[in-house]
């Protein structure tokens, strides 16, 4: 009588015990890092209506989340500014008593170990709403925007910012950025690049919770089309050469497989960001009692980790933390 084959993969799934030590793929609080929304003001917390839980602040109010970041053990914050006034070069954008650069003083004072990183790009700050300056036929002046960007990065370096965060898909913005920094004094502060940042119908929500909502047409003449791949990996290889110290793809969850391919080119730290439509999606049908809101949040997480992400950019942050710890 011939012997069955032996080997049973079911044997190493029996329980959450032997699951647990036979796992290829961990997640750690410390991978994870938590986009704020914050403005001038005192007292403030307004909910954003299409990503429940989440808020735009006052500075008084985000040292708060800042406390929660700290003591939940993830790896920081990442902050966007809404403006008090908005003009057609975004030039509250290098306010040096704008609303982030208030923020990243605020935040290192109180918690000075917790990381603080700063989006640097134009949207939020423009009465148009586009990532740069305009020319007169409306489209964006790649080569202008980039010295207002610097003018951006510097003000967050000047106020403690840990890191800067480029989201704005211009050419040669890394490089440009880099000299920037390093000609004042900041050649220790490193730059996270949004390299393969697509046009992605995944964004919506955080318009509303940005106020950034383009004024006319879109943004498909910089951010990238979600059919290439081949490009992604271009895009980031110019940034690793003009000096990108963190690469970033964005969005992650439809944009698994850039995730793994730009990990595998280049083998340097790589974040992902869990942007607001993947988290408004999830939120929304958990709500409806359609899925399992706490299981699709840490399996969504889970594959964003697997498919080759060091550090994860997300609105669960805190709440997936707080299941890290107790798992």
């Amino acid at each position: 009588m011939t012997r069955p084959n032996p080997v049973r993969p079911r044997r190493l799934r029996r329980t959450e015990a032997i699951r647990r030590i036979v796992r290829e793929t961990r997640l750690d609080p410390a991978q994870l890092i938590w986009p704020l929304f914050v403005r001038s003001g005192q007292g403030l917390r307004t909910p954003i209506g299409s990503m429940p839980g989440v808020y735009q602040t006052s500075v008084d109010e985000l040292i708060e989340d800042a406390r929660k970041a700290a003591d939940a053990g993830i790896a920081g914050i990442l902050l966007f500014g809404i403006p008090d006034s908005k003009d057609a070069v975004g030039s509250s954008a290098w306010d040096p008593h704008g609303p982030v650069p208030e923020a990243v003083r605020a935040v290192k004072q109180a918690f000075p170990q917790l990381l603080v990183i700063t989006d640097v790009c134009m949207c939020e700050y423009t009465d148009h709403g586009h990532c740069g300056v305009l020319t007169s036929q409306g489209d964006v002046d790649n080569d202008a925007t980039l010295v207002l960007l610097a003018r951006e990065a510097l003000a967050h370096a000047e106020a403690g910012a840990d890191i800067i965060a480029p989201s704005d898909m211009m050419d040669h913005r890394i490089g440009h950025l880099r000299e920037a920094l390093d000609d004042d004094g900041y050649s220790h502060v490193p730059i996270m690049s949004y390299a393969a940042k697509y046009a992605s119908a995944f964004y919506g929500p955080f318009r509303e919770a940005a106020e950034s909502t383009p004024a006319f047409g879109d943004r498909r003449s910089y951010q990238m089309d979600p059919a290439n791949a081949r490009e992604a990996l271009r895009e980031v290889r110019l940034d690793v050469q003009e000096g990108a110290d963190i690469l970033m793809v964005k969005p992650a969850g439809a944009y698994l497989d850039i995730i793994a391919a730009v990990k595998q080119d280049t083998g340097l730290p790589l974040a992902a960001y869990q942007v607001s439509g993947e988290y408004s999606m999830i939120k929304a049908a958990a709500e409806r009692g359609w899925l399992d809101g706490e299981r699709a949040m840490m399996e969504s997480l889970v594959a964003i980790a697997r498919a080759g992400a060091d550090l994860i950019i997300t609105y669960f942050a805190i709440d997936a933390a707080a299941l890290l710890r107790v798992r």
